[in-house]
C-alpha cells in the first residue's frame, strides 16, 4: 500500500480508471485526502443530504453528482483537474440490490445511469498522515493492512425513508497516553470524521462491538497490552444503511468497496482548514 506515497492524486486516479490498482489506499498519495461513495436512485438523494447533515461524525458528507454525470461535482474544492470519474477513478466498487451484495468489481460506469447521484464522503485516510507526522504511525499501515472496520449497535439520527439504521466504525489502537493527542490531530478534521466518537474496551462495549479481533470489513487489527481500541465514525456507514434498508430502497446502489477510497486533489492539511 506505501508504494504509492509519492503518487501524484491525478496519476494514481489514471491507474485506477486502468484497473491497475484495485487494492485498499490506506497510505496512498500520503500528503492528499481520500472520499468514500454512495451512489444512490436520484429519489432518495434529498434523504441522504438530511442524514448526512444529522449525522455528520460518521457521514461528512463533501460533494455530490448531478443525476447521471459521474464526472462532474458540485463543488470545486476538492479537484484540480477535470479528468475525475466516480465511476471508474476508486479502486474498487460494491454493487446492491435490495440491499444484498451482488457483486465487486472495478468500474460502475456501464451501471451509473441517468438516475443516479453520487455522493463523497470523507474518508478518515485524510487525517492518518498527520498522525504519522506526529509519531502516530497508524498500526494498519505498518502491518500493510486495511483498517478494521466494525458495525455497531449505536443508532444514526434518522432522516426521511433512512431509519432504524446503525453506525459503523473504523478503530485504530494506541497508548492511553497518547489518546489526548490523537483526539487533539483528528479533531480538526471536522470533513473526514474529525475526532474519535468513542474509545477503550469499555467503549466497544457501548458500542455493541463483542469480537474486536474479528471486525466486519477491512481486516484482523493487532492490538498490543499497553493499548486500547480508539473508534472513529466511518464513511462505510451509508452501504450499511442500504443493507439495512433491504428492499425500502428500490434501484440499484453502488459504493466504494471498503478501505478502496478516491484519492482527491484537496491535502490533508488543506481539508481541516475547510
Amino acid at each position: 500500500m506505501t508504494t504509492y506515497s509519492t503518487t501524484s492524486p491525478e496519476e494514481f486516479r489514471l491507474l485506477c480508471r486502468k484497473g491497475e490498482f484495485t487494492g485498499d489506499t490506506a497510505g496512498a498519495c500520503a500528503e492528499y485526502a481520500q472520499a468514500n461513495l454512495i451512489v444512490l436512485p436520484k429519489k432518495y438523494a434529498n434523504d441522504f443530504v438530511s442524514l448526512c447533515y444529522r449525522n455528520s461524525a460518521p457521514c461528512p458528507l463533501l460533494c455530490r453528482t448531478p443525476a447521471g454525470n459521474p464526472k462532474k461535482v458540485n463543488s470545486t474544492k476538492f479537484f484540480k483537474s477535470t479528468e475525475v470519474d466516480l465511476s471508474t477513478d476508486f479502486p474498487s466498487y460494491c454493487v446492491y440490490e435490495k440491499g444484498i451484495l451482488k457483486e465487486t468489481t472495478t468500474s460502475i460506469s456501464s451501471i451509473w445511469s441517468e438516475n443516479h447521484v453520487g455522493f463523497l464522503i470523507g474518508c478518515s485516510y485524510s487525517f492518518e498522515n498527520d498522525l504519522a507526522r506526529n509519531g502516530l504511525i497508524p498500526r494498519h499501515q505498518t502491518l500493510n493492512r486495511g483498517v478494521p472496520v466494525y458495525k455497531t449497535s449505536k443508532y444514526l439520527d434518522p432522516a426521511g425513508i433512512f431509519s432504524k439504521c446503525t453506525y459503523v466504525v473504523s478503530m485504530r489502537p494506541y497508548k492511553k497516553s497518547e489518546l489526548e493527542k490523537v483526539r487533539s490531530i483528528t479533531r480538526k478534521f471536522e470533513e473526514t470524521h474529525g475526532e474519535p466518537v468513542d474509545w477503550g474496551y469499555d467503549g466497544a462495549e457501548r458500542l455493541g462491538i463483542r469480537d474486536l479481533m474479528h471486525p466486519d470489513f477491512g481486516d484482523r487489527p493487532e492490538i498490543h497490552e499497553d493499548e486500547i481500541p480508539v473508534f472513529w465514525g466511518c464513511g462505510v456507514t451509508p452501504q450499511l444503511c442500504v443493507m439495512q434498508m433491504g428492499d425500502a430502497i428500490e434501484g440499484t446502489v453502488m459504493s466504494h468497496k471498503t478501505g478502496s477510497m478516491l484519492v482527491m486533489d484537496i491535502t490533508g492539511d488543506n481539508i481541516k482548514n475547510l
